[in-house]
């Protein structure tokens, strides 16, 4: 009877283990909303937006005294996570590394992301990186860099990818795409597209993919404009607006055109769905050359401003 139980339990000793626990996760960065909004989807399971199998568990302040937006905001978020949601808040990255099993760089300040990435890059955990993934393109290539070097798997987006422009206006046979979205500036980000505009150019590059090639962008104080020409002869636009706008797009077909509606729909929850299933599987959804690309567009529209609109090739 020994014997013959022993080779029953066989086939489960094989089998792989499976856990029901949340993982844990830890934001490095408390000083924008998003570290609130992340929380009440994830770890309040009576919501009705609730995504399950993730809870965040702690975080690093981190902040920074020169960006208004940081500085005013990141104590108070801090206090709202540890008061209302329970979040441990911990003195050091270092810190942080041993409590979670994933980890949400969410500092608004792109300038801070790579020596955090440095840090948390010790951590070997997997990590989501939030807009934008740095200020520049010299570092976005120096954080991949850092990450591969380390064996960490991350990616970055904005949530405009998963909004209703970007996942219901894409067709087979597009020649082109505009789309608009708010443009303010923060005079730290030397990439001016990095601070807001980015979430335009998300989009347009989930509507168009990779491989633009020549990029020449105009700016006012009121708005950017970036057109961009695509291998196979698709064109690209980007507009963005100051103070603020609403998002949208025209795409361009090869015998119509389809306009978005005046208000589009967008929310974290799909990108927050797509995380979680991230630090499940490993896989990661957006691949990390498309948003090197992405910051190399960037860059390339920050030059031609700088040379009156010269059309620039990506770097």
């Amino acid at each position: 009877m020994r014997f013959m139980s022993y080779r029953l339990l066989l086939p489960l000793l094989a089998a792989p283990l499976c856990f029901s626990a949340d993982l844990k996760l830890g934001f490095i960065g408390t000083d924008t909303s998003h570290v609130i909004a992340f929380t009440k989807v994830l770890n309040d399971a009576s919501n009705a937006e609730h995504i399950a199998g993730a809870k965040v568990v702690a975080a690093y302040k981190g902040g920074s005294p020169d960006v208004e937006s940081s500085a005013k905001r990141v104590e108070g978020f801090a206090k709202e996570l540890s008061g209302k949601w329970g979040v441990e808040i911990v003195p050091t990255i270092g810190d942080l590394c041993g409590k979670v099993d994933a980890i949400l760089l969410e500092s608004v300040d792109g300038r801070a992301h790579l020596p955090q990435v440095k840090e948390a890059a010790r951590c070997g955990k997997p990590m989501f990186i939030d807009k934008p993934l740095a200020s520049t393109l010299a570092d976005a290539r120096e954080i991949a860099r850092v990450l591969k070097a380390a064996n960490v798997k991350w990616f970055s987006t904005s949530s405009l990818r998963y909004g209703e422009v970007a996942t219901e206006m894409k067709a087979p046979d597009m020649t082109g795409a505009m789309v608009w979205g708010p443009g303010p500036t923060e005079e730290h980000h030397k990439l001016s597209l990095t601070w807001y505009g980015i979430h335009a150019v998300e989009m347009l590059y989930t509507l168009l993919g990779t491989g633009a090639e020549e990029v020449a962008m105009v700016s006012t104080p009121a708005a950017d404009e970036v057109t961009a020409k695509w291998k196979g002869g698709k064109i690209g636009t980007v507009r963005t607006l100051r103070p603020y706008s609403e998002f949208g797009a025209v795409v361009f077909r090869e015998k119509s055109v389809m306009p978005s509606g005046a208000k589009t729909k967008s929310s974290y929850v799909p990108m927050l769905r797509e995380i979680v299933k991230f630090f499940q599987t490993g896989v990661t959804p957006v691949p990390n050359e498309e948003t090197l690309e992405i910051f190399a567009f960037m860059d390339a529209a920050e030059r031609s401003k700088a040379r009156g609109g010269a059309p620039m090739k990506l770097r």
